[in-house]
């Protein structure tokens, strides 16, 4: 299984970049999972729906499960957030794992820099791990870089990387 994180500042354009490398590798018959880190709490049930109930009546695990997708939903309460690693284990032996988020993990990253990043906001001098910087601007580094537009290439480069 090969991990792949995406990194980058709040809108530097990683969910977009996330949607095109998931797409590229599903439209080449990959096997993709995809992981999202969340700064903050979320809901992934809508109110009134039985699963939701079910939730807020006290159950700490609730799995809704139809003909075409299953999905389970865990309340951490006060426990620790899980690790990237914890999270992994859940998955069904994909080809490819992409991570967005989990910045300070050990798996190998892209950085997403956007035109408007200053050069002092970079996340690669501080991090492990980053393998590839994509961005529509030189940026002053050995870190092999890429543009936005440039998938085919840069699904090959992580191929190769990681």
């Amino acid at each position: 299984m090969k991990i792949c994180g995406i990194v980058g500042l709040k809108n530097s354009g990683k969910t977009f970049f996330a949607q095109k490398i998931i797409k590229y590798f599903s439209d080449h018959k990959y096997k993709v999972a995809s992981i999202k880190h969340a700064h903050h709490d979320f809901e992934i049930d809508k109110p009134d729906t039985d699963s939701f109930l079910h939730r807020k009546a006290g159950s700490k695990e609730v799995i809704i499960s139809s003909s075409k997708r299953w999905a389970k939903i865990n309340e951490l309460d006060n426990r620790e957030e899980k690790t990237l690693k914890d999270l992994i284990e859940h998955l069904d032996k994909p080809d490819i794992v992409i991570v967005e988020g989990f910045k300070k993990e050990n798996h190998k990253k892209i950085e997403i820099i956007s035109n408007n990043s200053l050069e002092d906001q970079y996340l690669f001098p501080n991090l492990k791990n980053v393998f590839c910087i994509i961005s529509d601007k030189q940026i002053n580094t050995s870190i092999t870089q890429f543009k936005i537009n440039e998938i085919k290439n840069i699904a090959n480069y992580i191929l190769e990387k990681i």
